[in-house]
């Protein structure tokens, strides 16, 4: 099994990163040898998009020759994305939807032609499907009951994600982390990990 471990926080002991780090354990339990690949977009986030990138997704014509260079970064993106089996997301929520250096990584692997094909009836993914499974801490309440605040983060994810063939989402929601003490927090993370369907997953050595 091949694993594609990304983290959004700029935090170093926050609450998504414990979260995706204790799903990508359960992964590793289960198959032991279990190769990991890391993305940590907070410690080292993927620049925004540049001019040349830009410019290379500006139109078919620029796409089809696009600015030297301009893709690369894109490309090896994409390959870790395809190279792995499972995808385990770990990500706080900011301003209601995702952080802007996850932003930046979604706008490189969406790429007309590549990881999509514009339809008229729409996005069609060009990527295989694989389970994706994303941690969230929220500071707030976004779901359930009591919640006290617009989601915009999973809607847009799985919009996104399943325009590119992404479509076995499992979201694992970590909330009002602004008033746990340690014990609560703990409690919060293994509740959220009894939420995993682990059974989309192929074990494989």
């Amino acid at each position: 099994m091949n694993i594609l471990h990304i983290d959004c926080s700029p935090r170093a002991e926050s609450h998504s990163r414990k979260l995706s780090a204790a799903i990508v354990e359960r992964l590793v339990g289960m198959s032991p040898g279990a190769t990991i690949h890391r993305r940590d977009l907070g410690a080292d986030p993927v620049p925004h998009a540049s001019a040349d990138y830009a410019t290379a997704l500006s139109s078919p014509a620029t796409l089809a020759n696009p600015p030297e260079g301009s893709l690369e970064l894109s490309e090896a993106l994409i390959q870790e994305v395809e190279a792995a089996d499972v995808i385990v997301i770990g990500t706080p929520m900011n301003n209601l939807t995702v952080p802007s250096n996850f932003k930046a990584w979604i706008d490189r692997i969406l790429r007309a032609g590549r990881t999509f094909k514009s339809t008229p009836a729409g996005k069609v993914g060009l990527i295989r499907d694989r389970p994706v499974f994303v941690g969230i801490a929220s500071g707030a309440i976004f779901a359930g009951d009591r919640a006290n605040q617009p989601d915009f983060l999973r809607p847009y994810l799985s919009a996104v994600l399943t325009s590119i063939g992404l479509k076995t989402l499992q979201f694992l929601p970590i909330q009002a982390t602004a008033f746990l003490d340690h014990d609560q927090a703990i409690m919060a993370r293994e509740k959220a990990l009894a939420m995993i369907d682990f059974s989309v997953v192929g074990v494989a050595s």
